[in-house]
C-alpha cells in the first residue's frame, strides 16, 4: 500500500526523490487489526465541542516517556505546557502545535506524545494552549502560534524547531510562512498536517475507507467551525496555496492509509519544487496519529528515532 504521485494516489509504488515510504512489518500488521477493530465503530462520531473530554483521554493514553519533566507555563500570554528532558539546552526549544482538528485537544493532555518528541531531539518542548474553535476562529490559534514563537525569541532562546500533528500541523506550517528567512528557526516537522481546507486531496475519496477515525463531512464541520467565515484558501489557513520562499528544512510524515495522505503530498511537492529542502515519509499500513502508539508499533519507534535524528541535526547545524 503506497503511492504513486501526489496528483493521482494509487497502491502501486512510485517514489519521487522527495518521497520515502516505509513497509509494515509484520507485527504492526497484527496490531493494527487490533487497532482498526476498536476504532472503526465510533468512525466519524466525534462532532463538536462535547468530544474534547473523549479526544483528550485518548491523547493521555499514550506511554509516557522517560526522563521528562513537564510543568505548565504562559508563553506570549498564552498558556501551556513545558516537557523538559533531562540535560536539555537552555537556549534552545521546540514549538509544538498539538493537533484536533482546530476544535480539540489540549496542552496537558498531549504532554506524554510530546514528551517523547522532546526527549528524541534532547530539546525542551513548549505546548501552547492555543485558542480552540468554534470560540476561537481563524486566525486566533495562528495568532496565538505567533505570540508564543515571538516569546521564546524575547526569552533569549536563540535556536527554535517548529513541530505540530494534524490540525497542529496545519498551524506550524502557517507559522513558518509568516517568518521566512529567520535565522532562528532550524527547521520543522509536520505529522500529518492538514494543509488544504478545501479537501480537494485525492485521499478523501481514495483512502475514505481505509481511514478508521474520519469522514469528509465529519472533517468539514470542524474546519468549518475553524474558519467562520475565511476563505479556505487564504495561504495562512491552508498552507498548500502558500508561499515557500525562505522556509527552512521540513520534513512530513503520514500515514498511507489515512485520508490526509495527499494533503501531507502536495505541499512536499509544492515546496520542493519551490526549491525548498523538504522530505515526505510515508507509513504502509498506518493510521492518522500511530505516534501516539510508541512502544506498541514498530512505526511508530521509527517514525520517532526518524524525528529525533532530524531536530537533532537542524539544532547542530543551527
Amino acid at each position: 500500500m503506497s503511492v504513486k504521485s501526489a496528483g493521482n494516489i494509487s497502491r502501486a509504488a512510485v517514489v519521487h526523490p522527495w518521497q520515502t515510504v516505509h513497509p509494515a512489518s509484520s507485527r504492526d500488521r497484527d496490531t493494527m487489526r487490533q487497532i482498526r477493530a476498536m476504532a472503526e465503530p465510533n468512525k466519524g462520531k466525534l462532532q463538536g465541542v462535547a468530544a474534547r473530554p473523549v479526544f483528550d483521554g485518548i491523547i493521555r493514553s499514550v506511554l509516557a516517556p522517560e526522563g521528562v519533566t513537564c510543568r505548565d507555563d504562559r508563553m506570549g500570554d498564552v498558556s501551556g505546557w513545558w516537557c523538559e528532558p533531562a540535560g536539555a539546552p537552555e537556549d534552545k526549544a521546540i514549538l509544538h502545535l498539538h493537533g484536533g482538528w482546530f476544535n480539540w485537544g489540549s496542552a496537558e493532555a498531549f504532554q506524554h506524545l510530546v514528551g517523547h518528541i522532546a526527549r528524541s531531539a534532547g530539546i525542551k518542548t513548549f505546548i501552547p494552549d492555543y485558542g480552540l474553535a468554534p470560540e476561537n476562529v481563524f486566525p486566533h490559534a495562528v495568532n496565538d502560534a505567533r505570540a508564543c514563537l515571538l516569546d521564546l525569541r524575547e526569552r533569549g532562546i536563540r535556536s527554535i524547531a517548529i513541530t505540530g500533528d494534524s490540525a497542529g500541523g496545519n498551524l506550524a506550517l502557517a507559522l513558518l510562512s509568516l517568518f521566512p528567512h529567520e535565522k532562528s528557526i532550524v527547521g520543522a516537522v509536520a505529522l500529518s498536517p492538514v494543509t488544504d481546507l478545501t479537501q480537494s486531496g485525492e485521499s478523501w475519496k481514495s483512502r475514505a475507507a481505509a481511514d478508521p477515525f474520519f469522514v469528509h463531512d465529519q472533517a468539514k464541520s470542524l474546519i468549518d467551525s475553524y474558519l467562520g467565515n475565511a476563505d479556505p484558501t487564504d495561504p495562512i489557513a491552508s498552507p498548500l496555496f502558500g508561499a515557500f520562499d525562505g522556509l527552512p528544512p521540513i520534513r512530513v510524515h503520514v500515514g498511507d492509509d489515512e485520508v490526509l495522505l495527499s494533503d501531507a503530498m502536495r505541499y512536499v511537492e509544492r515546496a520542493v519544487a519551490m526549491g525548498t529542502n523538504a522530505r515526505v515519509d510515508i507509513w504502509e499500513g498506518m493510521v492518522h496519529g500511530f505516534l501516539g502508539n510508541v512502544g506498541r508499533l514498530d512505526a511508530a519507534d521509527h517514525l520517532l528515532t526518524a524525528i529525533g535524528t532530524f531536530l537533532q541535526h537542524q539544532f547542530a547545524a543551527g
